[in-house]
């Protein structure tokens, strides 16, 4: 089992990493202190893994809340289904939620803990790779409003993460190459050794083999603790993280999140994000085609991909979280494995960079 310890301003946590850990009674005996639980989690991951979760958990009280599964659901609505239960329960601010599931449960279930009480504890347990790698790590929680993605949220670091690499054994090929994308996404920002091995490996990660997935969620892990730790609040170079995710996300509510899962939006954003790198003078355009390459030797692009109508695009945009004083702020490449922060694209690149988009293999 490896263990991550991720410092920040707020809180110090543990990250657990391992196979078969969600069943560690020794940890979980560990985690909690005698307080009341609430477990929330989904109508899809609950009958996978809600009982051997159960088994592990020390004695005490704990209640379970299942939620329809689906991007769609992370709302108003859900958020206040597990805030109900929370008050009927009648537990208090000693109480921990655990969120079992992929990014959207655990996000839907830490805004909630954030909110409960003016903030309880949340050990989050994700078992989709994108979660495990990204959503579960570093206290981002939110749920979409009509306007755009991830518009009601706060920072609530959770109190530990178990992450259980066994639990992706179960997970849908497409939900598996989704989660990949964010993995390309830290060599692409931090690491360029990290994508060249990522390269080298994609046979193995396709067939999901058990010790190169591994070893590339505990890298993904510590690549982002690292930005977490040194910007816990997104004030410098956490934004760096949100690489691809200005299209991403625009992309995402255009579609009404149901034609591309976050991932697949996140692997054709971050394309966009490095052909627009190449308008603004900043890269050669080799990145653009090894992000292309590597994202179609997994699985995750097609041979083309129609956008949305432009206008819609870059009206989402426009409520980007990161822009500042009316000004896009994307996140852009210097080379492979080197990102920044850029403040001085116009509506004209924009335009440009998704005329031009045709996605091949």
């Amino acid at each position: 089992m490896e263990l991550i310890d991720l410092k920040t301003g707020s809180r110090d946590y543990p990250v657990y990493i391992g196979g078969g850990i969600l069943s560690n009674r020794a940890l979980w005996a560990k985690l909690l202190n005698d307080q009341p639980v609430l477990i929330v989690s989904n109508e899809v991951v609950a009958p996978l893994y809600l009982q051997t979760l159960l088994s592990a958990l020390p004695g005490g009280r704990n209640e379970q809340l299942i939620l329809a599964d689906g991007e769609q659901t992370k709302n108003l609505s859900n958020w206040q289904l597990i805030t109900d239960k929370l008050a009927t329960m009648e537990f208090g601010r000693d109480a921990c939620i655990i969120a079992i599931g992929g990014g959207v449960t655990g996000d839907l279930a830490g805004f909630a803990a954030a909110c409960w009480m003016r903030g309880i504890d949340i050990i989050q347990v994700p078992t989709t790779l994108l979660a495990q790698v990204d959503a579960s790590v570093g206290g981002k929680t939110a749920i979409n409003h009509s306007a755009g993605k991830n518009l009601l949220g706060s920072f609530h670091q959770p109190c530990a993460v178990v992450v259980d690499c066994e639990t992706l054994n179960t997970l849908p090929i497409r939900e598996f190459r989704a989660g990949l994308a964010e993995v390309i996404k830290y060599g692409a920002i931090t690491d360029l050794n990290f994508f060249d091995w990522l390269d080298r490996h994609a046979t193995a990660l396709n067939a999901r083999l058990p010790e190169p997935i591994e070893q590339a969620v505990i890298s993904s892990i510590q690549a982002k603790a690292a930005l977490v730790a040194a910007d816990e609040l997104e004030q410098g170079p956490r934004a760096l993280l949100n690489f691809g995710h200005t299209f991403a996300h625009a992309l995402e509510a255009a579609t009404e999140y149901k034609r591309w899962l976050h991932g697949e939006a996140v692997a054709i954003g971050m394309i966009l994000a490095a052909r627009l790198s190449t308008r603004m003078g900043l890269d050669s355009g080799d990145a653009e085609r090894r992000l292309t390459e590597l994202s179609g030797k997994l699985g995750l692009t097609g041979p083309e991909v129609g956008l949305p109508d432009n206008q819609i695009l870059i009206d989402y945009m426009r409520l980007d979280k990161k822009n500042i004083g009316g000004k896009y702020r994307f996140i852009l490449l210097k080379e492979l494995g080197t990102a920044v922060v850029n403040a001085d694209v116009s509506t004209q690149d924009i335009h440009a960079v998704l005329d031009s988009f045709l996605l091949t293999p």
